[in-house]
């Protein structure tokens, strides 16, 4: 029996599409600020990111909804906001 491959992400989207990111990081007031000036660099826009604390507070979730235009530009921005420092998991 052939093992099936697992579908890649450029394989279940449509460009432009909805897409949204999930950053995980300390809980930093400039948080949010670094997620979306990140964005804005690949995918400049009018963003009002959600933020969520962790139940101890010590870290926060930022939700944030771009038009995904390409699988390269989804992939930079997975890569560039995994590197902000305050950062620890890109969802």
């Amino acid at each position: 029996m052939q093992e099936q491959e697992q579908p890649k992400l450029k394989d279940l989207l449509e460009f432009p599409c909805s897409f949204t990111y999930k950053v995980m990081g300390e809980n930093k007031p400039e948080l949010a600020d670094r997620v979306v000036e990140v964005v804005q660099r690949h995918a400049p826009g009018d963003y009002t990111p959600k933020v969520t604390p962790s139940s101890k507070g010590t870290y926060s979730a930022v939700s944030i909804n771009i038009t995904a235009t390409s699988i390269e530009q989804v992939e930079t921005l997975y890569k560039e906001l995994g590197d902000i420092d305050i950062v620890r998991v890109v969802l």
